[in-house]
């Protein structure tokens, strides 16, 4: 990074800032494990001379345990990807309005568990719905480890609640589609024959002045042999918005490789893992009862608000942990 010119190639060195964060997560606590296990054995040694040091070695043992944990966590972090940005997709599906408006909450829960944690949020696409909430939205989240963390919320989501627009107060059930892809760099190699892609551009819609209705700057592509859409248009610019597309469809398509390779994995075992776009992963509950429930790995909590509040990361550990036991 102290080179001359480093940077002059603004997507290269961000590229590499982003590596050296992510080596960091893994490096530092390591080298604090390590440090506490040197100290750990003194204390030992010394606590035959001082019993004082013997009432010191419980806690010391404990936080000790503590980053060893998190250090097995975050090993379990080690596809090709993980440690990339993460591009997500959030669709309403079945429920009206209900389903856009819980689309908009999924949104808002996983850029407050961005921000909470120290990554950055950019908004890449939203269309938003006539009444209430959003048809979709696109957002890249950044930072260390972010698609290694993010990837196991691809799926359904389901909410059950008595419904605020419907006027005799029933439970209504909604349902929104998340898709998490890697945001990976031209360096990844992706190879995408161009004939097979249609571009389409069109007006972009929602806040953004005048402008939005004047210039047909938004970008839609559609990878025919795959059949997946990709869309931005939160650029101005015609340029910039077709550069993004482009890399959201690279991301759609290293995912599809991913899945890939994870399918060959787990024939080994004999085992298929239901997890993937169209799986019903996690429950929301606000009626009968608050809770929240993950599908697959059976983890829980009582305090739906809290979840709503971008307080996720037990759920997204929890599917770490339920992944690595699937091939053990």
């Amino acid at each position: 990074m102290a080179t001359p010119g480093f940077w002059s190639h603004q997507e290269k060195a961000q590229a590499t800032v982003a590596e050296l964060k992510s080596l960091s997560t893994i490096v530092k606590p390591m080298e604090e494990a390590l440090a506490s296990a040197e100290d750990l054995n003194t204390m030992i040694e010394m606590a035959d001379e001082d019993p004082s040091f013997a009432r010191e070695l419980p806690g010391e043992l404990s936080r000790l345990e503590k980053r060893v944990a998190d250090l097995k966590l975050k090993a379990l972090l080690s596809g090709p990807h993980d440690g990339a940005g993460a591009i997500m997709t959030i669709n309403a599906r079945d429920g009206g309005t209900d389903a856009n408006d819980w689309a908009e909450m999924l949104l808002r829960m996983y850029t407050q568990w961005a921000q909470k944690n120290g990554y950055t949020v950019e908004l890449l696409d939203r269309q938003d719905n006539d009444e209430a909430g959003i048809n979709s939205a696109s957002i890249a989240i950044r930072g260390p480890m972010a698609y290694g963390y993010l990837r196991g919320e691809t799926g359904i989501h389901r909410l059950v609640r008595i419904s605020p627009f419907n006027s005799e107060g029933k439970r209504q059930t909604s349902f929104a589609a998340v898709d998490v892809s890697p945001e990976i760099t031209n360096e990844t190699e992706i190879v995408i024959d161009e004939d097979d892609v249609r571009e389409d551009t069109f007006r972009a819609s929602g806040a953004g002045g005048q402008h939005v209705n004047k210039t047909s700057s938004a970008i839609r592509l559609t990878h025919m042999p795959s059949g997946i859409v990709v869309q931005c248009q939160n650029e101005r610019s015609q340029h910039k918005n077709r550069a993004m597309a482009w890399k959201m469809l690279r991301a759609r398509l290293a995912r599809i490789e991913d899945e890939k390779r994870e399918a060959e994995e787990m024939a080994k075992y004999q085992k298929q893992a239901k997890t993937g776009f169209g799986s019903q992963i996690r429950n929301y509950f606000l009626h009968p009862d608050q809770r929240v429930k993950d599908a697959r790995t059976k983890y829980s909590v009582g305090n739906f608000q809290a979840v709503l509040d971008g307080e996720i990361q037990e759920f997204l550990d929890s599917f770490l942990r339920w992944k690595a036991g699937q091939v053990e």
